[in-house]
């Protein structure tokens, strides 16, 4: 399937699909295909401001209001790299991504950063192509179910509800240590130790920090 036909299989129809397309190129693919003059990341910037209006308009018209710092957190959690990975899987997105070899062989078109960044070029070209209409349509589908919602946590922050744990019963704060970074460089993996104080928590692995 082409993106184009994905698009008018949910009534998004665009005359000029050079934009839309564009947003599915990685850098890693611009570098390898020298006739590809153009990679995604000035969409992907486009798009972060049109996710961060839908969504706080939508929060602002909840039929049970949020308080400011609700909001914030929520919005958060429903614009995070892990969500909007989420979001482009559930779409089923990542087919039209272009990469380059590298990146195709060490993970990327299931890796959240590089799932995230797409989702948001393509809300910032389709904006640019054909206005608000498309970004509800899509948006609609994979966000509006948990604004209806709102207590349902989309991203667990971890590390918050720890520390308030620890704080609330003991009144020390937990620390973080990384023990190793092992892998290449463009895919490394952490391992992470939380620590309080000479005690050992729990130990993780991710290929981000914050993941492991």
């Amino acid at each position: 399937m082409e993106i184009q036909q994905w698009l008018q299989n949910r009534g998004i129809v665009c005359s000029n699909m050079e934009l839309i397309n564009q947003a599915f190129v990685h850098s890693s693919y611009v570098n390898e295909h020298r006739w590809e003059k153009h990679d995604n990341e000035r969409l992907e910037f486009m798009g972060d401001a049109v996710l961060q209006v839908w969504v706080s308009e939508r929060m602002m018209r909840l039929d049970q209001p949020l308080s400011e710092g609700k909001m914030t957190t929520l919005r958060a959690q429903l614009v995070c790299e892990q969500s909007l990975a989420e979001y482009t899987r559930k779409l089923n997105l990542a087919q039209f991504l272009k990469l380059g070899m590298g990146e195709e062989k060490t993970g990327g078109r299931d890796r959240d950063s590089i799932l995230a960044d797409m989702f948001e070029a393509l809300l910032g070209a389709l904006y640019l192509e054909a206005g608000m209409d498309p970004i509800n349509n899509i948006l609609t589908e994979v966000i509006m179910p948990h604004l209806q919602h709102p207590l349902d946590e989309i991203i667990t922050d971890y590390k918050t509800k720890l520390q308030e744990y620890v704080q609330a019963d003991l009144r020390k704060s937990v620390t973080y240590h990384v023990v190793s970074v092992t892998g290449p460089s463009n895919y490394p993996e952490f391992v992470i130790q939380v620590m309080l104080d000479d005690i050992v928590l729990g130990t993780g692995k991710g290929h981000s920090k914050k993941k492991a």
